[in-house]
């Protein structure tokens, strides 16, 4: 067997790996709650994450509702694909809109600025309305330093905040789901993945993702070391020069602050090779609300962000 074989065969353990992992942690929350929902934002992590949670259950459907927490500011491509993806599994999708909550007094919008701190208070909102115990997320380790400090199963209190000090321990694939009432957990299956195994299983299931993640042509300027897109959030300011370039998206969010990347991959394995070459995690790379401060990231999961 040849080197490039031998890699190949390794790669393709490594996967199977992580996802017998990922669907014993879903199996886990379906015996443990009573309430579960994924988390889905049309990004790929989330997109794996309802693709193994479907796995985990198959034939039977989903026990699991499926949730958005909607900015109103996203990129076009992911609602159409949100919506036409979900409409096809079949799936229960609950919509948690910041908009909404912005207009029954709940958050206050500062114009000019980011809707992305104030899905805070949304998601809490809906796991309280809906009674949800256990939700879901896409969140991996190696994306940003609060996220590589959760445990799989991560306690929040009755306010829904967390304490990175005070988590249990999950020594032998153990996993301890007991919450006082008011209180939930948030799971995340995909905590072990890296941003390249969540492509090369992408390849691997021929799992369909949004086209932003793929490169095309787009109107863009520069913006606090990002490349930011032209839209109705987001226009130019003076002195930032817009021009058409070859971009993806290395990650999908609120696109006033999402950035893209100059790219020319347009397939799975292009992207993969991009993604192998990177030193800079996707967070890292482009996302505005993560430089806010050092901290940026756990102060928000401290109080309740996912």
């Amino acid at each position: 067997m040849t080197l490039a074989a031998d890699e190949l065969t390794l790669e393709r353990a490594w996967l199977t790996d992580l996802e017998d992992e990922a669907i014993h942690i879903i199996r886990e929350v379906g015996g443990q709650f009573e309430r579960p929902v994924v988390l889905f934002s049309g990004g790929k992590d989330s997109i794996v994450m309802l693709h193994l949670a479907i796995k985990a259950f198959w034939p039977a459907r989903l026990p699991f509702a499926v949730m958005h927490v909607d900015t109103g500011h996203n990129f076009p491509e992911v609602i159409e694909y949100r919506d036409r993806h979900l409409g096809r599994l079949g799936v229960r999708l609950v919509v948690a809109s910041v908009q909404d909550s912005i207009d029954r007094g709940r958050v206050h919008e500062t114009p000019g600025q980011s809707r992305n701190p104030l899905q805070t208070v949304t998601l809490l909102d809906a796991i309280a309305e809906n009674r949800f115990d256990a939700v879901l997320g896409g969140g991996r380790r190696d994306e940003e330093k609060a996220r590589a400090k959760e445990r799989v199963f991560s306690v929040r209190d009755d306010f829904g905040q967390w304490d990175p000090r005070n988590q249990r321990p999950e020594l032998w694939d153990l996993y301890n789901g007991r919450h006082r009432p008011g209180e939930h957990v948030r799971v995340f299956p995909l905590s072990n993945w890296t941003e390249l195994d969540v492509w090369s299983y992408i390849e691997r299931e021929g799992i369909e993702v949004p086209s932003i993640y793929y490169a095309h042509e787009r109107a863009v300027f520069d913006r606090d070391g990002m490349l930011m897109a032209v839209t109705d959030w987001t226009p130019p300011r003076d002195g930032e020069t817009v021009r058409s370039e070859w971009v993806r998206y290395r990650t999908v969010g609120d696109a006033t602050c999402t950035g893209a990347v100059s790219s020319v991959a347009q397939d799975v394995s292009a992207v993969i090779s991009e993604t192998a070459a990177s030193t800079v995690s996707e967070r890292g790379a482009s996302r505005a609300d993560d430089r806010a401060s050092e901290a940026a990231m756990e102060d928000r999961k401290r109080q309740g962000y996912f």
